[in-house]
């Protein structure tokens, strides 16, 4: 029950927060649009550092590795994974019209889903290979801890969710289509996660790979997107603000819980 609730919890942020299209009435105001993607940019972070690459590093020693191998090998695989995701997969961000990837005949909005699509595959693999080392009981991860990684994750997706359903809704799409692409953009999480369960528990000996390449998937999304978005145009500051906020409570969360 407790592997159920870890990965519904991220999936459950996301549809909460699509939910907000139905509670606003215009565009997410600019400065609470930086301060959320500065939080969410926090958030990412410090789960990077104290879920994936620092947990990695122990197990590594643990197993008689030297420490920094699997760290640095996994963490820049996962940032050539998604560079090569970032390339192919066609995709529109936030205050872009400007499409990436293969060029396509794609709607507009279609490619936004997208965007947020394409970054929740890091964060659908970071909790499930945290849960897979919780499973595994011998890694040094303990279940509070996946649970705490998978709340924080949580925490970030509800912003992210009303930063996708309340421009769609801008660009003419109805409400209750809005929520409804919204809420499908985080469904890679929970299926992201269950592939990762799966493959981790055959190969236990290289969890570290697989927890540092998780890491490194996720600071590819925040220094390649969120950062950027935060920081672009007037007070920039803000978004500054939303990573402390966000780096800090996702920091407390882990050393509390884990």
């Amino acid at each position: 029950m407790e592997i159920f609730w870890g990965l519904a919890i991220p999936f459950i942020g996301t549809t909460l927060g699509s939910a907000m299209v139905f509670l606003m009435k215009n565009k997410i105001n600019k400065k609470l649009e930086k301060l959320l993607l500065g939080f969410a940019s926090g958030v990412m972070i410090a789960a990077s550092v104290w879920s994936l690459l620092i947990p990695s590093i122990d197990m590594a020693e643990e197993q008689g590795i030297v420490a920094w191998i699997p760290a640095t090998v996994g963490f820049l695989l996962g940032i050539v994974f998604l560079l090569i995701l970032d390339t192919v997969i066609p995709h529109l961000h936030l205050n872009s019209n400007k499409p990436e990837g293969i060029k396509t005949k794609i709607q507009k909005t279609t490619m936004m889903v997208l965007a947020v699509t394409l970054h929740n595959i890091p964060e659908g693999m970071a909790v499930g290979v945290v849960f897979a080392g919780a499973i595994a009981q011998n890694t040094g991860i303990t279940m509070a801890g996946a649970i705490a990684l998978a709340v924080g994750i949580a925490i970030q997706n509800f912003p992210e969710g009303a930063i996708i359903s309340m421009p769609l809704k801008s660009e003419g799409m109805s409400r209750l289509k809005a929520f409804w692409y919204g809420t499908l953009s985080g469904i890679v999480e929970p299926i992201g996660a269950i592939i990762t369960i799966a493959l981790t528990n055959m190969v236990v000996p290289i969890l570290p790979y697989f927890l540092s390449f998780a890491a490194g998937a996720m600071i590819y999304v925040v220094v390649e997107e969120l950062i950027p978005e935060s920081q672009s145009g007037e007070h920039s500051n803000i978004g500054t603000i939303g990573v402390a906020i966000g780096f800090a409570i996702m920091m407390v969360l882990d050393v509390a819980l884990g």
